[in-house]
């Protein structure tokens, strides 16, 4: 079985800090995709990785609750083989960090709540090769129907100018535009109500355009080193020129349009693309196309310390995906909602090592060795 990007066999002595990660934290984020997938089950990703597979680990999973780390590392290793993902270039793969922002909102429009969040238009329609236009960019998978047909969406500077007014699409309005952008660049927030009532927000759909980042626009330009660009560093940026954000932020034409959802329980993360609330440290954002919801990744990033002040090794759960989030050796860590956590997601972008846990008859048919995996990965 052909694949676009090897895998490589691992046993799980040989991933650093298996020994000593919490799995019991990782096993019960898995155990929220255990739960969707009788619901609806994943689309299965080009890497082959199929969600039918899982059945078995997915059953126990359901049925059992371990009671400490060692029955949840049992669970792990009794049910899968680490492969190491390959990156497509370069010696190694690559982790970001993203985050649930929590910013005051109001309701209705104000002299100081003028920016708003805004909800999916009605004329807004998914788009594929079924129904794709001629000539039509082939990345765009939303467009604006119209009486001639589908056609590009309005863009951010379009939105931003007042495309859409008029149209009562305002969810809740922010006093900040910097804000609104980063909650768009997450895809999910918290927002505090003025009346002091908690509104969780998460994305419903896009404009449709490439995803073009200020951190880089900035870098292009020269205003910040392309090694000093962090969420941090952007902020300060806007915060001295604010009279050319919309320079920057209109470099990124992709807007993005949010949903409300249930807010009843804040010790969960937002409902993200695998349709389970995300854990903190514990779920991950991957390329959608190359890799399944509610696969385990081992990753490995010595470098980043900022989680908990000692080297990133920890299992993840596919949870989540991202436009940037590109490429077989790719990944988002979400670092959990509000001010603190945005603080260690701003500063993560760091070398890492990607496992993917495959179940153990597949991980065979994927290394092309029916039958001769060895027990010592038990």
């Amino acid at each position: 079985m052909s694949q676009p990007f090897p895998f490589a066999e691992r046993r799980f002595d040989e991933l650093p800090g298996w020994q000593d990660d919490d799995l019991l934290a990782a096993f019960h984020a898995f155990r929220r995709s255990a739960d969707h997938v009788l619901v609806k089950p994943y689309r299965t990703g080009a890497l082959g990785i199929d969600c039918a597979s899982f059945a078995e680990a997915y059953a126990e999973a359901r049925a059992v609750a371990p009671a400490n780390r060692a029955e949840a590392k049992s669970f792990f290793e009794r049910h899968f083989i680490p492969l190491y993902v390959v990156p497509e270039t370069g010696n190694r793969g690559v982790v970001t960090g993203f985050y649930e922002p929590e910013v005051e909102a109001s309701a209705v429009r104000t002299e100081r709540f003028s920016v708003p969040l805004l909800s999916r238009p009605f004329d807004l329609v998914d788009i594929d090769d079924a129904n794709r236009p001629t000539g039509m960019d082939p990345y765009l998978a939303f467009a604006r129907a119209t009486s001639e047909g589908p056609v590009e969406y309005f863009d951010r500077r379009e939105i931003e100018s007042g495309a859409l007014a008029g149209n009562g699409l305002e969810i809740a309005w922010l006093a900040d535009r910097v804000d609104a952008f980063f909650i768009h660049v997450q895809g999910a927030a918290r927002l505090t109500m003025t009346d002091g009532s908690l509104m969780r927000v998460t994305y419903a759909a896009k404009s449709g355009q490439r995803f073009s980042g200020p951190g880089k626009a900035l870098a292009d330009l020269g205003e910040i080193p392309l090694q000093d660009v962090t969420m941090q560093s952007i902020r300060a940026w806007f915060k001295r020129h604010p009279q050319r954000i919309e320079e920057i932020l209109w470099r990124n034409r992709s807007y993005i349009f949010f949903k409300q959802v249930d807010a009843s329980d804040p010790a969960l993360g937002p409902i993200a693309a695998a349709k389970v609330p995300l854990t903190a440290g514990r779920s991950i954002a991957v390329d959608r196309l190359l890799h399944t919801f509610g696969t385990p990744f081992f990753v490995d990033a010595p470098a980043l310390t900022a989680f908990e002040g000692r080297p990133f090794r920890r299992l993840m759960i596919a949870q989540d995906t991202g436009s940037a989030i590109t490429g077989p050796a790719r990944g988002d860590l979400f670092a959990g909602s509000g001010d603190a956590a945005g603080e260690v997601a701003g500063v993560v972008r760091h070398d890492a090592d990607f496992f993917a846990l495959v179940p153990r008859k597949l991980a065979r048919v994927l290394l092309g060795i029916e039958n001769t995996v060895s027990d010592a990965n038990r």
